[in-house]
């Protein structure tokens, strides 16, 4: 460690003397698929910071290498990368030319989420899927919640009938068991979980990387249920796009979107930027025609950019920055301001966010260091209430002081992480990781007509070591550890974690154990307040609440087998993970105003089981596949009592023991795109609140069992190739949830229970629209 750290200061020092240095060695040549020159491929020596890329012509050179022997490696998306191994002498120019293959599926992507370092999807110890942004576009997932859906072991939730606030549950656990990072960096506070998912653009993501499970740990040990890293995009030469998307939800709303962006590359390929921007207006629908709405009325606005800036060899620095503004209102329709109907929920935010990068390598290319700081802060003005009935005493007071509330969310972090490579380790490679990070989270949420205050500061300090051991070529361990202490805790917290990889003959088989916990804090849907009962509903935690622990196990197999002219593939994961004083939600009357209180407590344990397929195969570049579909349990040790009325249950709420999706792509020719695709919801129990005597609820509390749904949704597109100008005009347009696969018994009325809401997050809806882009 020593050595290690005087390595790292003398990198620090010599990081611009060795920038000064000219070994006047250099490499030149072009890069071809079927014959014709590629432009805008990356080329580069793995290990280092030297790169470029090909010009317009197909070619490109590298100028003032470091001597000695290295890789040169090709890459372009959607083609297989390239190495070709090079002898770099001082004072000689080389020519290396490659010829790139188109990639039929992104089965060996580079990814980061699954050990906080660059590897291949096939050397990572820990599984790691890849949705690409352009996967986002050919399933017309106009968001980040919608594209989540098309994912194994993920599941995307609609969990407020007024608001419709969403979680993502991941491995059979629900939104706060899951991180969410932007660009590696957990900028998503509990409170940002409520809405953000359906915030972010689909235009701004370059792709997204899942981890399912307790894998992720180094990440936070809050993650056990799995982590989603949005990867924002990156220029990797001069492009734009513009699109224009018009949808009517089932023949009544309209939603309207509007999306651009731009990539902007330095002639010497130094130094990018992209920016994007994005405009969604969507009208309010009310699905059973009592004049409130099942979808919220929303206006969005956002932009911002990624940039990246390479000062020197081996040096890069980027800047990431985003605003969005939304507004969305809730329940009767056609009444302002919202005080004044019966029943509605008014919501606007203003969230700002980004993050600095600095990144290093130096001892040979051995060791590197990074540091960052990130942060996001939210203003939000917010309205949650039911008009009392005229002419009661309750009337005027509700009148003289509505229930109107502010927040202030504000989110920072800042940490550094080495990484140091042991070439010659016991007959392999190690690969150790250190970082240090600090976390800090203030929400401050009045609503002073309820009395309801909730001012929560969280404070973290956690650190880790990893250690990624490629004993040989076919067997890899991965072991680490993370030690966080939050003010929440009494003490320090330990999370240990071991994943070893066996790979032979393209098999690979992969296992993990690792464990985590959760402080006793509010996380998102704690934040919720809810209509239930002719009232509002909302969570409060036990005075005695402590921390919840678990520890988790997976086991995975995984084979792809390709050939010439198709490739197939497979993953089967099992995972099971045990919850230790596990938090549950139990009715515990009302609060001087009459409002219901549910009471975060600690229950028994509880165990959460199942299993994944996924399957996928491409035949001769026309046609894809992609399915996944997860059978699993949920149950506590003990039953618990979401309701005083009625007898509790074991089963985890709102979770169903079978749910996965499909995606059938066609693309026969450059311009001419299908896609066809699905998401299963397996039948869930689902609470629901009553009211006696009022029609629109039932008498008393049920516990439902849910339909199960099958949301089929299809797109077709066109494209103009109007290369002699450098632009392509793509035409297109289908359906979402083609059979109108939709809940048919929510609650009507002002006093209608608003989480009594399941199944698919919209009814069919018809969509068209146009896009400009660069070629």
């Amino acid at each position: 460690m020593q050595k290690f750290i005087v390595a790292l200061i003398i990198g620090l020092l010599s990081g611009q003397m060795t920038h000064a240095q000219k070994s006047d060695s250099n490499i030149f040549g072009d890069v071809k698929a079927e014959g014709e020159h590629l432009p805008f491929v990356n080329v580069y020596l793995k290990g280092t910071h030297y790169g470029t890329m090909t010009d317009n012509s197909g070619h490109f050179m590298l100028i003032n290498l470091p001597e000695g022997m290295h890789t040169l490696v090709a890459s372009l998306m959607g083609f297989r990368p390239v190495e070709k191994e090079v002898v770099i002498e001082k004072g000689k120019t080389i020519e290396m030319n490659f010829v790139l293959k188109e990639q039929v599926m992104s089965l060996d992507d580079i990814v980061i989420t699954g050990t906080k370092t660059f590897k291949r999807k096939t050397e990572s110890p820990v599984v790691v899927n890849v949705m690409e942004g352009r996967k986002l576009e050919m399933l017309q997932a106009g968001t980040l919640s919608e594209g989540l859906a098309f994912q194994p072991g993920l599941r995307m939730e609609t969990d407020c009938q007024t608001c419709n606030y969403t979680q993502l549950r991941m491995n059979g656990l629900g939104g706060a068991y899951s991180q969410i990072l932007i660009n590696s960096r957990p900028v998503f506070s509990p409170l940002t979980g409520l809405y953000g998912l359906e915030q972010i653009p689909a235009n701004m993501i370059e792709r997204i990387e899942v981890v399912r499970g307790g894998g992720s740990a180094l990440y936070g040990a809050g993650a056990v249920g799995g982590t989603v890293n949005v990867i924002t995009k990156v220029p990797d030469a001069n492009s734009f796009s513009v699109s224009a998307n018009q949808a009517i939800i089932n023949g009544d709303a309209s939603d309207f979107q509007l999306n651009a962006d731009a990539g902007v590359l330095a002639d010497r390929k130094n130094a990018g930027l992209t920016l994007f921007a994005s405009h969604r207006k969507r009208e309010a629908y009310d699905h059973n025609e009592d004049n409130f709405s099942e979808l919220p009325e929303l206006s969005n606005n956002s932009f911002g950019f990624t940039s990246f800036l390479l000062p020197a060899p081996n040096h890069k620095l980027e800047l990431s920055f985003s605003s969005m503004e939304e507004y969305r209102y809730g329940g009767e329709q056609d009444i302002t301001p919202a005080y004044q109907a019966e029943q509605s929920e008014e919501r606007t935010h203003r969230v700002l966010m980004g993050g600095l990068d600095y990144s290093f390598a130096f001892n040979s290319n051995q060791s590197s260091f990074a540091a960052f700081v990130a942060g996001q802060r939210t203003d939000r003005d917010h309205y949650t209430g039911i008009k009392p009935d005229l002419g009661t005493p309750e009337y005027d007071e509700f009148l003289e002081l509505p229930p109107y509330g502010t927040t202030d969310n504000q989110t920072y972090m800042g940490g550094v992480q080495m990484n140091h490579l042991l070439p010659d380790f016991l007959g392999g490679k190690n690969n150790l990781t250190f970082g240090v990070e600090y976390n800090y989270d203030m929400v401050d949420d009045e609503i002073k007509t309820y009395k309801y205050i909730l001012d929560q500061t969280i404070r973290n300090f956690g650190s880790y070591l990893q250690s990624d051991w490629a004993v040989n070529r076919k067997f890899t361990i991965l072991t680490g550890l993370r030690a966080d202490k939050h003010n929440m805790v009494d003490n320090m917290i330990l999370s240990p974690r071991v994943s070893l990889l066996y790979k032979h003959n393209g098999w690979q088989v992969r296992s993990g154990w690792s464990t985590g916990f959760r402080a006793p804090q509010a996380f998102d849907s704690d934040m919720h307040i809810a209509f239930a009962g002719g009232g509002i509903q909302r969570v409060e935690l036990a005075d005695d609440l402590k921390e919840e622990t678990s520890q988790s196990w997976t086991a995975s197999l995984n084979l792809d087998q390709p050939q010439e002219a198709y490739i197939w593939g497979f993953t089967l994961e099992g995972f099971y993970t045990t919850l230790y004083d596990a938090f549950v939600l139990e009715e515990a009357g009302v609060d001087e105003l009459g409002n219901a209180i549910l009471e975060k407590r600690n229950g028994d344990n509880a165990t959460v089981q199942g299993v994944t397929l996924e399957l996928r195969g491409n035949y001769n570049r026309l046609w894809q596949l992609e399915t996944g579909y997860t059978i699993q349990s949920s149950r506590n040790e003990t039953a618990v009592n979401w309701s005083e009325n009625i007898e509790g249950t074991k089963d985890f709420l709102r979770t169903p023991e079978q749910y996965g999706y499909y995606t059938f792509t066609y693309n026969p020719q450059w311009g001419i795109k299908a896609a066809l695709s699905g998401v299963y919801t397996g039948s869930m129990l689902v609470p629901h609140y009553g009211l006696s005597g009022d029609a629109g609820t039932p008498d008393v509390d049920q516990l439902a069992k849910s339909d199960s749904f099958l949301e089929t949704n299809i797109k077709m597109s066109y494209a103009l190739d109007w290369r002699d100008v450098g632009v392509g005009l793509e035409f297109f347009g289908g359906v979402q949830n083609i059979f109108n696969q939709y809940q048919d018994d929510f609650d009507s009325g002002k006093n209608r229970d608003s989480n009594y809401i399941y199944g698919p997050s919209r009814p069919r809806t018809v969509f068209f629209g146009v896009k400009l882009f660069s070629l």
